[in-house]
This record gives C-alpha cells, sequence and structure tokens, in this order.
C-alpha cells in the first residue's frame, strides 16, 4: 500500500472517532466506515494513531477500543453535562414515540395495500346484493311451492344457500374492514362516506344477514 493511501485512512479514521468522540474497536470503524478500506489497512491505522498518540487505546479483557483524545475537546461543567442527559432522556423518548407511531402506519399502509381498493368493493357489494336478492327470492319460491322437491335436490339448495350466506358473512366482513380503514383517514362520517362512494348498504336495502 502506498504511504498516500495509507495516509488518507489514517486521516478518514482519525476524522471519524473525532466526529463521534466514542469509543470503538477495529471492526466497527471499519463498519462504520462502509467497508470502504480494508480491515487490515483500518486496524495498521488505528494502531499507528495510537502509537503515535493522537488516538487513546484501552484494553477490556480481549478486546481493545480506541477514541479520540479528550484533551482536544473544551471542559464542560457539571450542568452542561447535565443537561444533555436530560436532552436525550427526552430526544429518547420522542424517538420512540415517532417510531412507534411509524410502525401503527405502516401496519395501516400494509392492510390497505393488501386489501381491495374502493371502486372493488362497490363492484363486489352491488354483485353480492344483487346475488343475495335473486337468492331469497328463490328460496322463498322453493319454501312456497307444492311441489315435492328430492332430498337430494334440497340437501344442495340448502348447502349452497349456507355456502352463498358464508361468503355473503365473509365478504361483508371484509368491507366493514376496508371501510373502517378507510375512516381512520376520512374527515367526515360514515354515512358520508359511503354516499360519496355510492355503496348500499345490506341495511339500506332491508336485507338483514341470516
Amino acid at each position: 500500500m502506498s504511504k498516500c493511501k495509507e495516509t488518507l485512512i489514517m486521516e478518514a479514521v482519525l476524522s471519524y472517532l473525532s466526529r463521534q468522540n466514542r469509543p470503538y474497536s477495529v471492526l466497527d470503524v471499519f463498519n462504520n466506515l462502509n467497508k470502504e478500506y480494508g480491515k487490515t489497512a483500518v486496524n495498521k491505522a488505528i494502531e499507528q494513531l495510537a502509537q503515535d498518540g493522537k488516538i487513546t487505546e484501552k484494553t477490556y479483557g480481549k478486546q481493545k477500543i480506541y477514541f479520540a483524545n479528550q484533551s482536544q475537546y473544551p471542559d464542560v461543567e457539571e450542568n452542561e453535562l447535565n443537561a444533555m442527559d436530560a436532552e436525550i432522556v427526552t430526544l429518547s423518548e420522542t424517538l420512540k414515540e415517532i417510531q412507534s407511531s411509524v410502525r401503527s402506519k405502516e401496519t395501516l399502509l400494509q392492510a390497505l395495500t393488501s386489501s381491495m381498493i374502493t371502486e372493488d368493493i362497490e363492484v363486489k357489494l352491488r354483485e353480492l346484493n344483487k346475488d343475495i336478492v335473486n337468492l331469497k327470492t328463490k328460496l322463498n319460491h322453493l319454501k312456497s311451492t307444492t311441489v315435492y322437491i328430492e332430498p337430494v335436490q334440497k340437501n344442495k339448495i340448502y348447502t349452497e344457500n349456507e355456502k352463498c350466506i358464508k361468503e355473503w358473512r365473509k365478504r361483508k366482513r371484509i368491507a366493514n374492514d376496508v371501510i373502517e380503514a378507510i375512516l381512520e383517514g376520512y374527515p367526515k362520517g360514515k354515512k358520508t362516506l359511503l354516499e360519496e362512494i355510492g355503496i348500499e348498504t345490506d341495511e339500506d336495502a332491508n336485507v338483514p344477514v341470516p
């Protein structure tokens, strides 16, 4: 390695340790410099800086850590340190609140992006309401007729009816979940939202879920 490159690496390491003013191992410095320089080169630069007295070396057990010489920094009064500690606590709490808010919004975003869009919901609800009306008409006709129905056919009808009711409830639940998610960021009430996107609910059609 050329002398010029060695000097460049030493300057980068020294500048980083001075800016951060925290203890780091050789591996920490190597990683925090985005692995721009080889680990061996970084290790050599750190050892040379420590030997030259430009940084401080401490040994803890089997590990060595390095940090900037504290003599280059101005003395700080006790009250200033206390104020800094208090600010760190406040900023840490603020960070936690922001992270919690971000996680909540990410969860909502994931739910919205994985669910049907409003236009799809509108189409599905209309199709479902139409199917429900047709099925109820057919069922009422079957219940009122005096024509004998074979047990197999009757069972098939009831099975289809149960299947449709389950699908009805499932789609109604999905639609309600999506509508509730939209309402979290919607400035008006649920009734206004449904009117604006043109959704007719079961209640509007006086069709109760069985």
